[in-house]
């Protein structure tokens, strides 16, 4: 250490007389110091035993002292200048800035004026430190200077954790969800978090400026101090009050401050501010939830119960009520196995015992309840599942309707299969009726009026007649007849209709017809017509129970405005109006409104599918009518008919003229047909009445008969005949085979089914000849066919 150099500077200011003052390094020059060597020793032991790294330099930037502490931060050999030292330490921070502020502290020092400086640098060993510079010119020496480097990488680091954790705090207090707020004596805020500038809708730096609580409170208390928000201030106050900010939003808050003196007698408040809109926005959008919930819960169209562990019933909705027909109170703190149908129990049990367990939730099962309060059975689909850890959920499906839709397909899959079997009867039927009808034909021609076998032949003729309208009726109900609405006589057609009515509803109901005078024609399907007056005959049959009297009365009714009837209106106009009226039982209230719903019946199982009055209503507005019910319980029901009164139309009256010409028409030709029917006596008839009228007919009793016939036959086919139902090979198929080789060729289908959708397949050469059929409709068939 240049320890000698100092003390030599020391006695030049003895000397002088003058004094030195260093203060930075933390020693004195004086009188005193250099009296003797002893005192230069404490001098050489106070900077020796500093911490700090103490340098002074002269004019010329040489070393006048330099302690310990300083060599270590040297890196430079002696006689290098030791501000060197200082810009190597700096400089290895590799920041540009620090570089540039090191030069800007030594260029003030040499100036005479004191600076300092920190920054992070790297440390002989290789460490990243901070190190604080200061430079202090000695007064009364130009151009020396005491420098001083400090390690302040621990109270740096200090720094950091503070300013860390004060960043924490302030972010903390922005961003929670209440108001913190301090104000001095005068009301005016302090301190504001960045939740309440939002509130107020202002900014932080705003609020502090010139921001004062009373202004931004809606009605401020009166004749209080300025930083109260009530009019009695304590040193504890709590309020609610309406806040309102710059930007006109107004919110209710609940504020709590404290008022407190400090040291200095000063008054501080510290408030916190709640913003009660918000949380009761919330509160009521958890309220709205839960009423959604509950009424979600409550109107739910499947029945919900809430049970404990122990299987006890806790909550039930008003679906699960009325499915039990309980009051909802009543089922409450039931246990819900007791509810069980006995045969059902076990299972119900197992399923509660996997939700115990924490098994997968089970599949839904069909049970069967047992109404605590009426002792009827439920059907119903069980579900069960856990509900909150400690709670388990049910749900019922009512199967009660499904099981009768159930029974209700089983019977119309029953009534289907009567339906085909009938119209498989019938079709064989209309085989035999045909024979019958046609051979009676050919009698005919030979035994005209004044014949004595003339009336034995139109007997049978009639009779024959008489069993295709059953038939027809065979095939309405197996609904395998095709509707042709026509224009009826209803009074001529009820009084055909009556013998039929009357067998149907026996011997102990009388039945009364009462016709309306001059009644006006109405255009329905004949069939489809009759199929209404019979299901409305049994329906009142079966409503009197075997015994009474029934009623069919028709009339002309005009409406002159709309009228409703049941769910709907009867527009203005002309009627025809069939009332049928029963002494029976009457109709409950409850049903009257679902009795035309398809599969709806009050009958017991087995008497009834409930498409009676269905198939009423839907041919009645299927025809443009409409259908009243009017019913009394205990005395009777009437059932009322309206049908559009017909009038008749230009087309419609040259359809009759065209059938008047075609009823004069020569049935005679001359072409060749080609007649295929399996069965033999239809096939005789139909050859032996076209030969008669002139035509050339080749037989065949099966398809593949038929094409052998053609490939035979060297001449030209002008018409093929061909039943529908045949063995092997059907008449569309022999058909469509048939026109691959003889395109453009006519065909007619006959059948005692309905008529096909032969035109889709065979275009316009398809035509259609229903049987039964008698020897004058087939010869007009083949005329009009062949043109």
């Amino acid at each position: 250490m240049d320890f000698e150099a100092f003390t030599n500077v020391g006695a030049h200011l003895w000397g002088m007389g003058a004094i030195a003052v260093a203060g930075v390094g933390g020693f004195v020059l004086s009188r005193l110091f250099l009296r003797n060597y002893r005192d230069r020793s404490i001098l050489s032991e106070i900077f020796d035993g500093s911490n700090s790294a103490r340098l002074v330099t002269d004019i010329q930037d040489r070393v006048v002292f330099y302690n310990p502490a300083f060599d270590d931060l040297r890196q430079t050999e002696d006689g290098k200048s030791s501000l060197q030292t200082i810009r190597e330490l700096f400089a290895k921070s590799g920041n540009e800035e620090t570089i540039e502020r090191l030069e800007s502290v030594i260029f003030n020092a040499r100036r005479g004026h004191e600076d300092s400086m920190e920054a992070e640098t790297q440390s002989e060993t290789g460490e990243r430190k901070w190190y604080r510079l200061s430079a202090q010119p000695v007064a009364g020496w130009l151009g020396t200077i005491h420098w001083r480097i400090d390690d302040i990488t621990e109270r740096r680091a200090v720094e950091s954790v503070i300013r860390a954790e004060r960043e924490k705090l302030v972010d903390f207090t922005d961003h929670a969800p209440v108001g913190f707020y301090s104000m001095d004596e005068n009301g005016r805020f302090t301190f504001v978090n960045a939740t309440l500038a939002r509130w107020l809708g202002s900014d932080i730096d705003s609020l502090l400026q010139g921001g004062l609580l009373h202004t931004y409170m809606e009605t401020p208390p009166g004749n209080a101090r300025p930083f109260d928000i009530l009019e009695k201030g304590g040193p504890r106050q709590m309020a609610e009050v309406k806040m309102k900010g710059p930007g006109g939003r107004t919110f209710t808050a609940s504020i709590n401050q404290s008022v407190v003196q400090d040291s200095n007698g000063q008054t501080r408040v510290r408030g916190v501010v709640h913003d009660l809109t918000s949380e009761r926005e919330m509160r009521q959008a958890l309220k709205d939830s839960e009423d959604r919930f509950r009424r979600f819960f409550e109107e739910a169209p499947l029945g919900i119960a809430m049970m404990d562990l122990q299987g006890v019933t806790t909550d039930s909705n008003l679906r699960f009520a009325q499915m039990m027909n309980c009051e909802q109170d009543h089922l409450d703190g039931k246990v819900f196995e007791d509810l069980v149908a006995p045969a059902y129990k076990d299972i119900v049990k197992d399923v509660i015992s996997d939700i115990r367990h924490k098994k997968p939730n089970p599949a839904p099962v069909d049970v069967d309840l047992l109404s605590p309060c009426s002792g009827e059975t439920v059907s119903v689909q069980f579900f069960a599942s856990p509900f909150k850890g400690d709670s388990i959920a049910i749900q019922l499906f009512d199967r009660s309707e499904q099981k009768s839709l159930e029974a209700q397909m089983n019977q119309s899959q029953k009534m289907q299969a009567v339906g085909q079997l009938a119209g498989g009867v019938a079709h064989d039927f209309n085989n035999l009726l045909t024979a019958i009808i046609g051979f009676c034909d050919l009698l005919l021609l030979r035994h005209k009026a004044g014949d004595p076998s003339f009336n034995d032949i139109m007997q049978i003729k009639q009779n024959s007649n008489r069993a295709a309208n059953l038939v027809r009726q065979l095939l309405a109900f197996s609904r395998q007849q095709k509707l042709n609405p026509k224009v009826l006589d209803v009074t001529e057609t009820l009084t055909e209709l009556s013998h039929l009515m009357r067998r149907l509803i026996g011997v102990q109901i009388d039945l009364d017809l009462v016709h309306g005078t001059n009644l006006n024609p109405v255009k329905v399907d004949e069939g489809q017509f009759e199929q209404v007056m019979i299901n409305l005959v049994v329906n009142a049959r079966d409503a009197m129970g075997g015994k009474g009297s029934l009623c069919v009365q028709t009339e002309n009714v005009v409406l002159d405005k709309a009228r409703p009837v049941m769910n709907e209106v009867i527009p203005a106009g002309e009627w025809v109006a069939i009332h049928v009226k029963d002494t029976g039982s009457g109709i409950d209230p409850a049903n009257l409104q679902r009795i035309f719903e398809p599969f709806f019946t009050t009958k017991k199982i087995g008497e009834g599918t409930g498409l009676g009055l269905a198939t009423v209503y839907g041919i009645v507005r299927q025809t443009g009518g409409f259908v009243d019910v009017d019913s009394e319980v205990g005395k009777g029901t009437t059932f009322s008919i309206y049908l559009p009164r017909y009038v008749e139309t230009a087309e419609d009256k040259k359809i009759t003229t065209d059938k008047k010409e075609k009823d004069n028409q020569d049935l005679t030709g001359t072409a060749t047909i080609l007649l295929v029917e399996d069965e033999d006596a239809v096939r005789m008839f139909s050859s032996r009445a076209l030969s008669n009228k002139g035509y050339e007919v080749l037989e065949a009793d099966c398809g593949e008969s038929a094409l052998d016939v053609i490939e035979d036959y060297d001449g030209k086919i002008d018409l093929l005949i061909t039943d529908v139902i045949m063995p092997e090979m059907d008449g569309p198929t022999l058909a469509k085979k048939i026109l691959e080789t003889h395109e453009g060729l006519p065909v007619i289908f006959v059948s005692g089914y309905t008529e096909e959708k032969f035109k889709e397949e065979l275009g316009e050469n398809a035509h259609f000849l229903p049987k039964p059929f008698t020897l004058e409709q087939l010869a007009k068939k083949v005329k009009d066919v062949l043109g």
